[in-house]
């Protein structure tokens, strides 16, 4: 209470033009504030994209280990460009982790996307290549439990994975993290095309099955290097 029984506001408050008192908090601008919410933001989506990239590459080194250890005991073409996509797939998932282990990601976002679609690239050159011997050769694979089972968890985990790191990485506007999430998107649909070549093969001796669509699965790869090389995946 000051002196002649007018009392003082605290120094929080202020007084506005119109006379009614105003809390000094709400003098901040809409601007500052978005920009603070902005910032937190893309801290938490870039820690989650870093999250998502490491849990990648531990998968994909854990599947390409198994599906190359398999293809060679069954001698399975399908299996091993598997594994060798995987391996791809780790290059891949690197490139974006690289990116986003510097104080600034998106000065190396040029560099990432261009790895990222040369991957895409020698993924199609590999598979059309082993399809067309598959096809034309006619060589056959054994009997693979181990590659089932690896083809049938994979078809479940990567879409999961694709999925969570895309949306990360629309949100932040990464496109390399979206170049990423559709390179893991990429070996969902080669899972499920392995699944159905080994069942087929195992089942009803099919060997033509899985290299037939492998080329497609091909196309679909250089049409997603294309994209990444010039950099149209950030929507």
């Amino acid at each position: 209470m000051s002196q002649g029984g007018v009392r003082r506001l605290p120094s929080s408050f202020t007084t506005s033009v119109s006379g009614q008192p105003q809390c000094a908090d709400e003098r901040r601008t809409p601007a500052t504030v978005v920009d603070h919410v902005g910032r937190q933001r893309r801290t938490v989506l870039t820690r989650r994209v870093r999250l998502l990239v490491a849990a990648t590459i531990s998968y994909n080194v854990i599947e390409a280990i198994i599906a190359l250890a398999a293809g060679t005991v069954a001698s399975s073409t399908a299996l091993i460009g598997f594994g060798l996509d995987s391996v791809i797939e780790v290059a891949s998932a690197a490139a974006v982790a690289w990116q986003f282990s510097g104080k600034e990601p998106e000065a190396r976002e040029r560099h990432a996307l261009k790895v990222i679609a040369l991957s895409f690239f020698v993924l199609a050159a590999y598979i059309t290549a082993e399809s067309v011997r598959s096809l034309v050769g006619g060589d056959t694979a054994g009997h693979s439990p181990a590659g089932i089972v690896l083809a049938a968890v994979s078809l479940v985990v990567m879409p999961v994975l694709s999925y969570a790191q895309r949306r990360a990485g629309r949100e932040l506007g990464s496109a390399s993290a979206v170049a990423d999430s559709k390179q893991t998107l990429l070996c969902t649909y080669l899972s499920g095309i392995l699944l159905a070549g080994l069942l087929l093969n195992s089942l009803f001796g099919w060997s033509w099955a899985d290299p037939a669509v492998a080329l497609v699965i091909a196309a679909v790869a250089v049409k997603e290097g294309r994209e990444a090389w010039r950099g149209q995946h950030c929507c």
